[in-house]
């Protein structure tokens, strides 16, 4: 009986994993996505404060289901870095945009980092557009592909 129980709910593991794991192919899922090309002259160890203990605890603390990545990563050679963020929607990130921009956490932001590029894959409305229009961004659409 337990080996028969244990088939079970190894089947049922591996149908739930199909559910969740299934590929569409040419379906926009309309996340936005964003990719934040920076350099630095601050030292590496007041970047790295910076990004642990101020900007990633302060978006983690939103417990914002719609943020599915906000993550850093560094060059220390070259002093860049990009920050990828990955939103469910245009609606989410434009609603934290809206509560970040101008606030003392995108202030500390500019003061450290220069944004070299600011690409944004996904659909964005025009509002938000001319809001982030100052940072010269790169916006492109979705085509296709698999996800």
């Amino acid at each position: 009986m337990l080996l028969f129980n244990a088939c079970n709910i190894q089947t049922e593991k591996s149908e739930l994993n199909e559910v969740f794991m299934k590929k569409e192919l040419n379906k926009n899922n309309n996340q936005v996505t964003v990719l934040v090309q920076v350099s630095y002259t601050a030292k590496i160890d007041e970047i790295k404060k910076f990004i642990k203990e101020e900007q990633s605890p302060l978006f983690y603390e939103l417990n914002d289901p719609g943020i599915i990545r906000f993550e850093w990563f560094l060059n220390e050679d070259e002093n860049s870095a990009t920050l990828i963020e990955v939103f469910e929607n245009s609606n989410v990130w434009e609603e934290l945009g809206n509560k970040v921009l101008g606030s003392p956490i995108n202030i500390r932001f500019r003061e450290l980092f220069n944004i070299d590029q600011l690409t944004v894959l996904g659909d964005v409305n025009e509002s938000f557009k001319k809001k982030i229009e100052p940072m010269n961004p790169i916006i492109k659409s979705y085509v296709g592909g698999i996800n």
